[in-house]
């Protein structure tokens, strides 16, 4: 039998696609899926009593995660295989629980993370694949990855990336560090990746969509330094469609025993 006793905190290791919901925040309004009321109506049934949930990156609408980590508190005794058996059997086919740890009450999901990677994904063929829609970006044109990882290197370290912010976006500072960018290919797939301490909103999407922009001869390689320069938004590339974003890694000190990983969308690896 379970039962309960004082709070204790768990983390979660979560999985999902990101096509069918308004993004990861709770938008509290009838007819509007988000994945954290998914999540939290789920882990609220095997807790029996109301679960609030934390993550460690609030997702934007139609953008995935292979490792989204989040903590809850709760005061159910449930063995941790409930926290991630018992709650899939309660969640759509697109969300899924991977693991669970208790954690101490010093682990925050958003405060403790020492890092977030991101991954955009862009399919390069003449025409549409089934297997990948809604799961990456589809570019027609021809895409130069080392000119785009080239230009993309101006972008490591602490900046101002005002240039490459949305609208709405609600930081007190369009500070960040980032601590790798990295563009490649493999076959019809280039990738783009960034680990950066935190971002902005719709940071990775406009870098991405300048990089694009890059890539396709578009613009040249130096034309990305002068917009980060500029700090305006209105000179950046346009926003890369949210398909092709993944959030594939949270880093943390290594005394909170989170499991790393996995290598990132299936298709991908």
């Amino acid at each position: 039998m379970s039962g309960t006793t004082e709070s204790r905190r768990v983390a979660l290791g979560v999985e999902y696609h990101g096509g069918a919901y308004a993004g990861w925040q709770a938008q509290r309004s009838p007819g509007v899926p988000t994945v954290q009321e998914t999540l939290e109506a789920a882990l609220s049934r095997v807790a029996n009593h109301p679960v609030s949930v934390v993550c460690a990156g609030r997702t934007d609408a139609g953008v995935h995660a292979s490792a989204q980590v989040l903590h809850f508190d709760t005061r159910a005794v449930r063995p941790l295989r409930a926290w991630v058996m018992g709650v899939n059997s309660l969640l759509p086919a697109d969300v899924a629980v991977q693991w669970a740890r208790e954690v101490g009450p010093d682990f925050h999901a958003r405060f403790s993370a020492r890092y977030r990677r991101y991954r955009y994904l862009v399919l390069t063929r003449a025409q549409r694949s089934a297997l990948a829609a809604g799961s990456a970006c589809l570019e027609r044109r021809p895409l130069d990855a080392p000119r785009m990882h080239e230009a993309a290197q101006c972008l490591l370290g602490e900046r101002d990336f005002s240039a490459f912010r949305g609208a709405g976006c609600q930081s007190r500072t369009p500070m960040r560090r980032l601590e790798r960018v990295a563009v490649s290919r493999a076959g019809d797939l280039l990738t783009i990746e960034v680990e950066a301490n935190a971002f902005l909103l719709h940071m990775v999407r406009n870098i991405a969509g300048s990089l694009l922009a890059i890539g396709t001869g578009e613009r040249a390689p130096q034309w990305l330094a002068a917009v980060l320069e500029s700090r305006d938004r209105t000179l950046a590339g346009a926003t890369a469609p949210a398909q092709g974003l993944y959030l594939v890694d949270v880093g943390y000190d290594a005394r909170h025993g989170l499991p790393r990983p996995p290598a990132g969308p299936w298709f991908a690896c």
